[in-house]
């Protein structure tokens, strides 16, 4: 009964998360499957009610919580890491022989249907703009910094010569990108594409670049920004991995093996410059 309990109040919490996600959504569609989906787990609700005959308080926290992700992240990765929750909730119906828990069980599966359906936010639509921002400061400046840290071995310097670079790179980034998306008619907005582009390009470097603006020990900076490196790497991989349903590991290691290996061959490319062309 403590786990039919903790469902109950799992279904009135979820009812209210997606009334919420429903106020929030913009897209008219999106808005009509989130209503309809509140609606079900306030029947779930009141099914459960049945068996337990007692009321439960949504959890208030988690209702927030919740809407602050689709604030932050967009609706498509809020309802992905929803949907994760509903996998207990299959489970304890489907080990359940009572008539009214397979009712359930079959709304749960059809809710999964109706969350693939409902995908529609910006920022996943132009996730391949995102990545390419990304993934183009990531290669490119983990490199240069890697090269910079070894050739020059002054962390200021690094950090003003990264920032230039970085700054040039995103504008000449997000040009190519309107001109590509221009050329490309794929009916998404080229303007809106090219800001993610630029904009993901730009907090990228403003990260990478840190370390060396504020230790002094270039070796370390270079070493924590390719930490930054890593989990900037692991926390897009999630998101989009959570909103695309898609798995995590295989391009998480993929990103990450890119701009370490670019960053190694930089390190001894600086290396071959300051032994053998002076550079100081």
């Amino acid at each position: 009964m403590d786990v039919i309990y903790s469902a109950q109040e799992n279904e009135i919490t979820e009812h209210y998360i997606y009334l919420r996600l429903a106020k929030k959504s913009r897209d008219k569609e999106n808005k009509k499957v989130l209503e309809r989906l509140a609606a079900d787990e306030l029947r779930h609700y009141g099914i459960l009610k049945e068996h337990t005959k007692k009321d439960f308080s949504p959890k208030h926290f988690k209702v927030f919580l919740y809407s602050l992700f689709a604030t932050l992240f967009g609706i498509a990765f809020t309802i992905r890491l929803m949907e994760k929750g509903e996998e207990y909730a299959q489970k304890l119906y489907s080990g359940q022989k009572i008539k009214d828990f397979k009712i359930l069980l079959k709304d749960e599966h059809r809710h999964e249907n109706d969350l693939i359906n409902i995908l529609k936010d910006s920022r996943v639509e132009y996730a391949g703009s995102i990545v390419l921002g990304l993934n183009d400061a990531l290669v490119e400046l983990t490199g240069a910094l890697a090269g910079l840290s070894l050739a020059i071995a002054n962390g200021k310097l690094i950090a003003i010569i990264g920032g230039i670079t970085g700054f040039a790179a995103a504008m000449s980034m997000a040009a190519s990108s309107y001109l590509s998306s221009k050329e490309e008619k794929n009916g998404k907005d080229a303007f809106k594409g090219a800001t993610y582009t630029g904009v993901a390009y730009l907090i990228t470097v403003a990260l990478l670049i840190l370390p060396f603006i504020l230790i002094n020990n270039v070796f370390l900076s270079m070493i924590i920004m390719l930490c930054i490196t890593i989990t900037i790497i692991a926390f897009y991989t999630f998101y989009i991995s959570t909103a695309k349903n898609a798995r995590f590991w295989p391009k998480f290691l993929e990103m990450a093996l890119i701009s370490l290996c670019v960053a190694a061959i930089s390190f001894v490319v600086g290396w071959i410059v300051r032994k053998y062309i002076g550079v100081e």
